[in-house]
């Protein structure tokens, strides 16, 4: 047996064999669009709460006047999609993780595809409808 017969040795460091494993080929989008939505969230958090310490102990005209504000309804609609957004990440890897019947994890994973989507609409109609005056 001569050198030549030994198997190939990979040039490759291992953090270049792991990556683009998998069927999806994206392992850590979910881990980085959930962060990003964290931070998001954070962010978009001190002016929604100033804004939410300004209507406390007001009147609701105040409130429709408030939320009427371009600037207002921006904010609370950025942090709708994002805590939407960041759910929908957080229990989709729940599910994933420890419902280990294909159906039902297909199930729970379009259920909450739904229930995230039904939450951020709401919300949108509720903000948009007081924002508009209506």
């Amino acid at each position: 047996m001569s050198g030549t017969d030994t198997p190939k040795r990979s040039m490759r460091t291992p953090l270049g064999r792991v990556r683009n494993l998998g069927a999806a080929h994206s392992g850590t989008s979910d881990f980085w669009r959930q962060r990003i939505t964290g931070v998001a969230m954070t962010l978009l958090m001190i002016p929604g709460l100033v804004i939410i310490m300004m209507l406390l102990g007001r009147n609701q005209v105040y409130a429709a006047q408030t939320l009427s504000s371009i600037p207002v309804a921006v904010i609370l609609l950025l942090f709708i999609f994002a805590s939407a957004w960041h759910m929908k990440i957080g229990m989709q890897v729940v599910i994933e993780d420890y419902v280990h019947n294909e159906k039902l994890k297909l199930t729970a994973v379009m259920l909450n595809n739904f229930f995230s989507i039904a939450v951020a609409l709401a919300s949108t109609y509720a903000i948009l409808k007081l924002s508009s005056g209506v």
